[in-house]
């Protein structure tokens, strides 16, 4: 890796610190050429402190470390993006992230359709709800439809019609994550199996 630590005439550069796994972002510190010795060498992040004026290793007070994983430099070589591994909350408030934020992981939209899947399911009294109607139907119709919906995507995934297999496809999905919160799971959990297979 060569980083400029020269371009803005104080030996630093900033190093934006992302969870390895969530890929939230976690923090952001500065670096000098020793900070990023002493993590590389070391395996948990170090900075230099700009308030302290020296080697600060985050968690060295708290015990909440961050595991070092990998190192990027961007393509203007001064900004670093440092993947880590954090053993308790990141911020010195005690949040996961200086934001605030919780550091969860996410799955994008298929997220965002769990969470609404969560609020049918706990707001079943909603006549006009599909996804409400088969909770107060219970787990066999439930169970019924992602069976259903996995014929159909088998049958058409025979045939030379994509719309008609991805269509299929979103259907099974979508059923599926409403057999999953049934049974009183999410995604997360079946992806945790999955990692414990890989």
């Amino acid at each position: 890796m060569k980083i400029d630590f020269q371009k803005d005439g104080n030996d630093l550069v900033p190093a934006i610190i992302q969870d390895a796994k969530t890929k939230n972002v976690l923090m952001l510190g500065f670096m000098n050429d020793e900070a990023l010795q002493k993590t590389q060498d070391t395996g948990k992040v170090t900075f230099f402190s700009r308030s302290k004026q020296r080697l600060w290793t985050k968690g060295e007070e708290s015990g909440n470390f961050l595991e070092l994983v990998d190192i990027k430099v961007d393509c203007d070589n001064d900004t670093l993006l440092v993947m880590a591994n954090p053993t308790g909350p990141t911020c010195h408030k005690g949040t996961d992230t200086c934001w605030g934020e919780s550091n969860k992981q996410s799955y994008g939209f298929l997220t965002q359709l769990e969470e609404v899947i969560q609020s049918r399911k706990e707001n079943q009294d909603n006549e006009k709800s599909y996804v409400a109607s088969l909770f107060r139907e219970g787990i066999n119709k439930i169970a019924q439809k992602v069976g259903e919906e996995a014929v159909e995507t088998v049958i058409e995934s025979k045939d030379n019609n994509d719309e008609l297999f991805l269509d299929e496809s979103a259907d099974l999905l979508f059923h599926y994550l409403i057999l999953l919160q049934a049974k009183g799971y999410q995604l997360a959990d079946v992806v945790k199996v999955l990692e414990s297979r890989h």
